[in-house]
């Protein structure tokens, strides 16, 4: 995987946030037991404390490197002519590693640029990361909606989209983002979603829509959103023909 020249902030933050100061605070309770000679109270916070700290460990690791390890994976079955969809794009992680690939193709990116989803989410941060990547001359930004997006049935060979429909609140939201992903979809054209939420609504839903080729499996370690227990599934399908 090549060295990345963009900034990418960090997934969710308030989470990554939430599991440092739980980490600190248990830490800290361990001390004060050890120091009040309350020595199985600091124990247990002190098992405690280290267990959250290696979740936010697991969580640092994902945001800033693990992800962009599998992504890059999954975007070898690129050819390098396609016209590419990324749903929520964010910063670009995903958008512009695509993008890089695409030497005679094109990227587009869609995105509503909200910041409680990834830290200093917004389209001028894309615009430069792709400026830093040197594919700003096959990156398109587009503001939008998943459950309406502003583009022509089959106008995409390809579809990605990395932990962003979970952010959709609601059931039948989802449900219309992965329809709507399949409409623009050409026929034969590739998905990948990853999201640690309802990969299997996803295959549910696009299996309703007459997709036969559909997988869907784990991402392993290097996905892992503080462990295990938040870890991120990929779904991979080809739209019939």
């Amino acid at each position: 995987m090549r060295k990345r020249h963009g900034s990418y902030g960090f997934d969710a933050p308030g989470a990554l946030a939430g599991l440092l100061l739980g980490a600190i605070a248990l830490l800290g309770l361990a001390v004060i037991s050890f120091l009040l000679d309350i020595p199985v109270a600091g124990i247990a916070f002190l098992f405690g404390g280290l267990y959250t700290l290696a979740s936010a460990a697991s969580y640092l690791y994902t945001t800033r490197r693990g992800k962009f390890a599998v992504w890059a994976e999954e975007l070898q079955q690129l050819k390098g002519d396609e016209r590419l969809l990324d749903l929520g794009c964010g910063r670009g992680a995903v958008l512009l590693m695509a993008a890089g690939r695409l030497e005679h193709g094109r990227a587009t990116g869609l995105d509503l640029w909200r910041s409680k989803d990834q830290s200093g989410n917004h389209d001028s941060t894309t615009r430069a990361n792709a400026e830093a990547e040197g594919v700003s001359d096959r990156v398109e930004l587009v503001t939008g909606d998943m459950r309406d997006l502003p583009f022509g049935d089959g106008a995409f060979d390809v579809i990605v989209s990395s932990l962003a429909i979970h952010n959709i609140p609601d059931a039948e939201g989802r449900a219309q983002a992965v329809r709507e992903a399949h409409r623009v979809l050409r026929p034969g054209g590739l998905m990948v979603l990853a999201d640690f939420q309802h990969t299997p609504a996803y295959e549910d839903t696009l299996r309703s829509l007459g997709v036969v080729d559909v997988r869907r499996r784990d991402a392993g370690w290097r996905f892992w959103y503080g462990g295990p227990w938040f870890s991120t599934g990929i779904l991979e399908a080809r739209k019939s023909t």
